[in-house]
């Protein structure tokens, strides 16, 4: 099997980009929750030495003085164009596992032509289509999929596409990969490594095979075989139902009331409730938690959470809110500067199949009206329609001074073109 990786290069601010062909060439970054920190780079603001996860008031002057634009995260515009992304690259390959929200692995065995130019066509036909460049490695096992794009995108001259040779071409584009770069190995067995002179991906190679499983677990042994061409790892064709479902935000301003605390919080338990329907399962239980700056010295820290059984299990967001909130009410502490909040659905279980309780029918009404909350939200646009308990004006949101518009969702923000 021939596996090939697709990744879009700089992805948030390329997205960026799509919309505003003036950034084509402008240095573009692009800042986390409230603004703090840098959380996607162009590659002229990398040359520029800005560097990922620095504090946004540590640059914004070199920002100023080199030009470069500045934005909020928009992630309801980059999950939009993720989904662009692989459904135009998903309709030219025979399979696809779609790996996070800029990658995907991609099946190309068996293609007529052979898999460089099927690898090109897909580039190209992304490119056309959504305005994203992506980039693609090929080879036999993920993990040298993994390391062809990573060559592939340092390397210009291969114009975005690397079909990884065999033999000593292999090995010798292998000694160009730094051990960090390898998929499954990362910073800190990268030191372990480097200790004992293992710099490359190639050198990894070379450890005997009882090493790498005694000092690496199974994992690190994956890695291994994977570079050397055994497939440890199988295109999954549907992601695995999540176990846990976290959502949480820091707050734009310091939050002091219950009653504020409260909206926020139904907030995110309807993000939760909605990830938990779409995977079509259940939770069996719920965990709140808030907690102040720790950040700000000299003020009163205080953090809880507590958890709350679901008997029986539900996927039902009004009784979600409720249970949260009665959580919140035992764990909040008035006279504290709240600067997040959250909650974790857990117990996780298929919705179908599950375990009826002999002391409460099925909530066939509210399966129905969740469904059609679901529906009408997902043809209109997220909150089109939402519980009340979610508040309205929502003082406490987080700061997006410098987002974009919402150029693919959202009527009033479509972009308008002018003779």
């Amino acid at each position: 099997m021939l596996f090939a990786l697709m990744d879009c290069n700089n992805f948030y601010a390329s997205c960026e980009r799509a919309f505003n062909p003036a950034l084509a060439r402008r240095p573009v970054v692009v800042l986390s929750n409230n603004d703090g920190c840098v959380i996607a780079r162009s590659q002229e603001a990398k040359d520029l030495g800005i560097r990922m996860g620095e504090p946004e008031f540590k640059c914004r002057e070199r920002c100023a003085r080199a030009g470069v634009a500045v934005f909020s995260s928009n992630y309801t515009l980059y999950g939009d164009m993720s989904a662009r992304v692989m459904a135009t690259a998903g309709a030219l390959a025979p399979r696809m596992e779609v790996y996070s929200i800029d990658e995907a692995f991609l099946e190309l065995d068996g293609l007529p032509g052979g898999p460089e130019p099927h690898a090109r066509m897909i580039r190209e036909r992304v490119r056309r289509d959504t305005g994203i460049p992506v980039s693609i490695g090929v080879a036999p096992t993920k993990t040298l999929a993994k390391a062809a794009n990573r060559l592939a995108k340092k390397d210009p001259s291969m114009r975005g596409v690397l079909v990884l040779p065999e033999g000593e071409a292999r090995r010798e584009l292998l000694a160009r990969l730094d051990v960090e770069d390898v998929w499954g190995i990362g910073p800190r067995h990268g030191r372990r490594l480097r200790e004992r002179g293992v710099r490359t991906a190639l050198d990894f190679m070379a450890l005997p095979r009882e090493f790498v499983r005694k000092a690496m677990t199974v994992g690190g042994l994956h890695t291994w075989l994977e570079l050397h061409g055994t497939p440890c790892l199988p295109l999954e064709l549907a992601p695995k139902p999540k176990q846990s479902i976290i959502s949480s935000r820091s707050f734009g301003r310091p939050v002091t009331s219950l009653e504020h605390l409260r909206e926020a919080l139904g907030q995110y338990i309807s993000r939760a409730a909605e990830k938990l329907r779409a995977q079509k399962s259940r939770a069996a239980s719920i965990l709140v938690f808030v907690q102040t700056n720790t950040f700000i010295e000299g003020e009163p820290q205080y953090s809880a959470s507590q958890s709350q059984a679901l008997d029986p299990p539900t996927d039902d967001t009004p009784r979600l809110i409720a249970q949260g909130a009665a959580v919140l009410e035992r764990i909040f502490r008035p006279g504290f500067r709240y600067k997040k909040a959250g909650v974790m659905l857990c117990g996780i279980e298929p919705a179908q199949g599950a375990q009826l309780s002999l002391l409460h029918a099925p909530d066939e009404r509210g399966g129905r009206l969740m469904a059609a909350l679901d529906t009408i939200n997902a043809r209109w646009g997220r909150d089109t329609l939402f519980p009340a308990a979610c508040g309205v004006e929502r003082t406490w949101r987080m700061r997006q001074g410098r987002r974009s518009p919402r150029y693919t969702t959202v009527w009033e923000e479509l972009p308008v073109a002018r003779a």
